[in-house]
């Protein structure tokens, strides 16, 4: 039986993973701090409580265990991958690192992107974190033969957080008939994931020897306009989408918290081609269209009424984005 470490495990990806870890048959370890509530673990996973960024916090947890696969999904600086390689070294056969598509050349100089498509993002600090992970997983792979496989999903949802700028806000602005924001013209292209497809590409490299020191991309072909996925949202939430269109420069001005993964992501269009990951996982495939995945969402939405609390400043500065571009 293959054993499986997830350091994380309840997040929107890791969350489906260790669902589809179990599906398997893998005998599945999730450590963490033990404070997430909202995707509770599955019935049949061990659970540790630890601090994954503290090597002596790792090792109370772990004693002298080993694993077939380490999946690591909360390691974002360079710093953080470099103790995991001098802790995990000798102990187990893979280190799977979640990196990110967006670490990939921004904009991409050509689609669709692919493994080979050169990383760098001048745009965002998160991206960067995760190339510079990539460098120290690389190098210890070369130097000293460290099991590294690298996964970079693209956006990948759950039915918890809709793709908009806004999220929920946008769901509340549309169902009052109040218009939304959408970035450039709304025609650029954007890959959605929904994470159980994801759980079976990502599922399908564990222990998997021809997966070891290479890099994967883990999403769907699935990839429509922006101006389409705030349609399809509105039409799950019985709603209309009122559509004001403002650039990406403007948006990241007037709400400066979104810019970085704005500029440094979702303002371009990105395809990728993932037939390196079908050669080694057949069966992956999208399953899931985000006209399906809005109604998963809005379905949750409307049964959460605690996830409906307003945002008065984002609403605000929606309201004065819109009345800009419509003097």
């Amino acid at each position: 039986m293959t054993r499986v470490l997830y350091i994380g495990g309840s997040g929107v990806i890791s969350s489906a993973c260790v669902r589809a870890s179990l599906e398997r048959g893998h005998e599945v370890t999730v450590l963490n701090r033990g404070r997430s509530t909202e995707r509770p673990l599955p019935a049949g996973v061990e659970q540790l409580t630890a601090d994954a960024s503290s090597p002596a916090s790792l090792a109370d947890a772990l004693g002298t265990r080993e694993f077939d696969a380490v999946a690591q999904f909360v390691a974002f600086s360079p710093e953080h991958v470099q103790r995991d390689i001098e802790f995990f070294t000798g102990r187990t056969g893979q280190y799977v690192f979640i990196s990110s598509a967006s670490a990939y050349q921004t904009p991409p100089a050509r689609l669709p992107v692919t493994e080979s498509t050169p990383l760098r993002n001048p745009f965002w600090q998160y991206s960067r974190d995760k190339i510079a992970g990539e460098d120290a997983l690389v190098a210890a792979h070369r130097e000293h033969g460290f099991p590294a496989t690298i996964v970079r999903p693209s956006h990948t949802y759950d039915k918890t957080h809709p793709p908009t700028i806004g999220g929920w806000i946008d769901v509340a602005r549309m169902r009052a008939g109040k218009p939304v924001i959408v970035h450039g013209d709304g025609t650029s292209l954007w890959t959605l994931t929904h994470t159980s497809d994801f759980a079976v590409g990502f599922t399908g490299l564990l222990a998997n020897p021809l997966a070891i020191g290479d890099a994967f991309t883990i999403t769907g072909d699935h990839a429509p306009t922006w101006n389409q996925i705030y349609e399809w949202l509105a039409d799950a939430a019985g709603a209309t989408a009122d559509i004001v269109h403002v650039t990406s420069d403007r948006i990241a001005a007037a709400l400066p918290d979104l810019g970085p993964g704005l500029l440094g992501d979702k303002a371009h269009s990105m395809v990728f081609d993932t037939s390196k990951l079908r050669a080694l996982v057949p069966e992956f495939a999208t399953t899931i269209p985000y006209w399906q995945g809005a109604r998963e969402q809005i379905a949750w939405l409307d049964a959460q009424a605690e996830q409906q609390s307003p945002d008065a400043a984002l609403d605000a500065a929606f309201d004065r984005l819109a009345a800009e571009a419509r003097p």
